[in-house]
């Protein structure tokens, strides 16, 4: 007999990470997804250069754990090619969640970013909830096939976009780089700034910084 694969719905739990307070005093509120084999409250390392009185970063953390070889850390992994569809929509729920728990202030300079892997979450997320931004910063990843320039009109004229690569990334040959600038721009036209540095696959810290005043 030919196996059948099953769907059901149920209730589960995650965590997410943030870095200092929100509060009166914050400027800029930033939404980071984290790459395949990080946790979140790892990532939010590279963050700490940030004033802390004027910064409040909010990191999910992917939901699928598993270790790694050889010194078995844990890291995370957001999606697979496995049920993307329906893994997507998860995320998308956990996503809402997260946003929801925040009850994040009008009126507040927004920055969404995406590193590795994390970019492909980053613009799906931001792309079926129409999410508005004021940078979306897309750090070393992958733009995902099935976006369309149509599932960004909605972003204001305002909304910067930052593609971060560098120049060294044992995981983005030159082809790779190249067709990454060209989906940004297609997707995004003049908006888009391209940021490349001398590195491999790594968390350009500085840039980061550089980000915000």
């Amino acid at each position: 007999m030919i196996p059948q694969e099953k769907e059901i719905t149920y209730t589960t739990r995650n965590s997410y990470s943030t870095l200092n307070t929100l509060t009166e005093h914050t400027k800029t509120v930033w939404l980071v997804f984290h790459g395949m084999g990080y946790l979140s409250r790892y990532f939010l390392r590279y963050f700490k250069t940030l004033n802390t009185r004027e910064n409040y970063i909010i990191a999910p953390q992917a939901p699928s754990k598993y270790y790694i070889q050889p010194k078995m850390h844990v890291g995370a992994n957001w999606l697979t090619r496995d049920n993307t569809i329906s893994d997507t929509e998860n995320l998308i729920n956990y996503i809402d969640a997260v946003l929801e728990n925040e009850a994040l202030p009008e009126n507040i300079n927004f920055i969404i970013l995406g590193y590795s892997q994390g970019v492909s979450i980053a613009m799906r997320y931001i792309a079926k909830r129409q999410l508005l931004c004021h940078q979306l910063v897309l750090h070393s990843g992958g733009i995902p096939k099935e976006l369309t320039t149509n599932d960004f009109t909605y972003l204001s004229q305002q909304t910067q976009v930052k593609l971060i690569y560098g120049t060294d990334d044992e995981y983005l040959d030159n082809n790779r780089i190249q067709h990454e600038i060209e989906r940004a721009k297609e997707l995004f036209h003049h908006r888009v700034s391209i940021l490349p540095f001398k590195g491999k696959h790594v968390v350009n810290i500085d840039l980061i910084k550089g980000l915000v005043p």
